[in-house]
């Protein structure tokens, strides 16, 4: 595992224009029929980083918290050759696991993670109803073993400031994890 931080993609940037498979369902995902609620949520993730299990809870609660008006897509992009836990079968039953329903998308050829400049998992992009982006970077401040609690308060914030329509604070800051598994 290779500490690794995000690029933090600029704001405004769009809703990039993808097509992946969906593990969740066996079927082609397209972002341009995805139906969107009050926002998206992208999560770029993996099965076996332990920056991601550390935070299994905090999604599991996000879901539960803002599944009305948040539209979830986790995407995996990790080479499935040298790390064969990150695999589209694992990835299913990992969400099946988590209870989870909304998309797991994997991204074989890794060009979705290039769109959004992915470097790490996790990595965390909101996007408005106009599908653009108004927030990325950490979901909080914590970490295994760092001892700070995992409460999910800067993406929280964000969610929260976008769906009042409030103001989301330009202080954003790079999300940090283990880095994506290139070809």
């Amino acid at each position: 595992m290779a500490l690794t931080y995000s690029q933090m993609l600029p704001l405004g940037t769009d809703f990039p224009k993808f097509k992946l498979y969906n593990v969740i369902n066996d079927k082609q995902f397209n972002s341009d029929d995805y139906e969107i609620k009050d926002c998206i949520l992208v999560m770029v993730i993996c099965n076996h980083c332990p920056y991601v299990i550390h935070y299994h809870d905090q999604l599991k609660k996000l879901v539960s918290d803002f599944s009305q008006s948040v539209s979830f897509i986790a995407i995996s992009s990790n080479n499935v050759i040298t790390h064969p836990e990150d695999s589209p079968d694992k990835m299913k039953k990992l969400f099946q696991k988590l209870n989870f329903d909304f998309p797991y998308l994997y991204d074989e050829t890794q060009e979705v993670a290039r769109l959004f400049k992915a470097e790490c998992t996790p990595e965390f992009y909101l996007y408005d109803d106009f599908k653009k982006l108004v927030y990325r970077g950490r979901l909080d401040d914590s970490s295994p073993g760092n001892g700070k609690e995992i409460d999910g308060k800067d993406l929280r914030s964000a969610i929260d400031s976008l769906l009042t329509g409030k103001k989301i604070s330009s202080e954003q800051f790079p999300s940090m994890g283990c880095n994506i598994k290139w070809k």
